[in-house]
């Protein structure tokens, strides 16, 4: 699986940073920043959870 994120849809909710630090992070304006677009198998569940949470659906998942 890999994660995609639309940084112009991206508001800066942060809930992917909240659900999901170690993938995910935001620029100096808020903007989604991904560490890693290929979570591994301990982080992918929180991943999947985090994309979910999106209120923009700015983050989507593309299954490899």
């Amino acid at each position: 699986m890999r994660i995609k994120a639309d940084t112009g849809v991206c508001v800066g909710s942060g809930q992917c940073v909240l659900t999901q630090p170690a993938i995910f992070d935001q620029d100096d304006d808020g903007i989604v920043t991904l560490l890693t677009d290929r979570p591994d198998d301990e982080t992918a569940a929180q991943a999947r959870a985090a994309v979910a949470l999106c209120p923009t659906r700015a983050l989507s998942i593309v299954q490899e």
